[in-house]
């Protein structure tokens, strides 16, 4: 029976460290260490990452999971009962070295219905509550705050990539032929940055005119948390994140729904970005919540063509 380690830090600025001196404490006998890449989100369900994955794949019946605390492998209650369920099916166990779950057999079944013990999913839900209830909290503090600076004139969101003090000199170096990149090296930002600072004098920017369609308007609607978790977790253009960031939190018992206000065009694209959990066999309340948000854009759509 194998020893099966598995690692994770949230952004490429953190260490396993405190990790490693957990695990190492523990004296874990010939360990096989599994580590997600550096940034792997948290938000990402543990069954979509592909270090975890790759344990699954790789574990036998009898095989133990070893993690130093809890929240290197899920946040929420949802995750860390799809992932004991998994594990349960597999006849894997969990160990967690560290933290509130670090006394508990959280694989633990009742020896006649092979279901999870009542005392554990109890103990299992309390607590990860209790840690979504604390971001939670912390989210609305910070939206609080963020509100009451605007009312004093602070103006949110990010610093412009290229200060505004060297946006002229970009902007003259590039009517005079020095390339996009070549910029962007010079002043250590990125290409995208540049291609806004010059965005008006690029050759394919053209004025708006008389005949210009009517700009899109912004449309409210409803996401389902576990597509929200899943698009934060993936790869998007500026639009599409800050619609994402912008969202407010609406909770619906154990789960919540997102409400995202944008352009019909983001609503479709963001759509678009969650095809990947069609294909998504263990997690079915997500193939579900992509179905309902689908039925949402296309009667956005149908209502638009009208």
């Amino acid at each position: 029976m194998a020893n099966l380690v598995y690692k994770r830090v949230s952004t490429d600025q953190q260490s396993t460290a405190r990790q490693n001196l957990v695990l190492d404490e523990a004296g874990i006998e010939g360990p096989v260490v599994l580590e997600e890449d550096p940034g792997t989100s948290s938000r990402l369900h543990p069954l979509q990452r592909p270090k975890f994955r790759e344990l699954l794949t790789y574990a036998r019946p009898g095989d133990t999971v070893h993690i130093s605390e809890t929240f290197r492998l899920v946040r929420g209650t949802g995750h860390i009962l799809d992932v004991l369920d998994v594990l349960h099916a597999d006849r894997l166990a969990l160990r967690i070295h560290d933290g509130a779950f670090s006394a508990m057999d959280l694989t633990a079944r009742h020896p006649r219905t092979g279901e999870l013990l009542s005392t554990v999913k109890f103990m299992v839900q309390t607590l990860a509550a209790a840690g979504e209830l604390q971001r939670d909290l912390q989210r609305e503090l910070t939206y609080d705050g963020l509100r009451a600076a605007e009312a004093k004139g602070s103006k949110g969101g990010r610093r412009p990539a290229v200060p505004a003090g060297k946006t002229d000199a970009v902007r003259t170096a590039y009517l005079e032929g020095r390339s996009i990149a070549a910029l962007a090296r010079e002043h250590g930002v990125s290409r995208g940055a540049i291609r806004t600072a010059v965005a008006d004098l690029m050759p394919e920017h053209t004025a708006a005119d008389e005949n210009s369609p009517a700009p899109e308007l912004p449309v409210t609607l409803d996401m389902p948390g576990k597509v929200a978790d899943f698009l934060r977790a993936t790869e998007l253009d500026d639009a599409e994140r800050a619609a994402l960031d912008h969202g407010v939190t609406v909770r619906r018992g154990q789960g919540y729904t997102l409400r995202v206000s944008a352009v019909p065009t983001v609503h479709r694209q963001l759509l678009a970005r969650c095809q990947p959990l069609d294909g998504t066999p263990a997690i079915p309340a997500q193939r579900k919540g992509r179905r309902e948000y689908e039925n949402r854009v296309n009667i956005l759509v149908a209502d638009i063509q009208r």
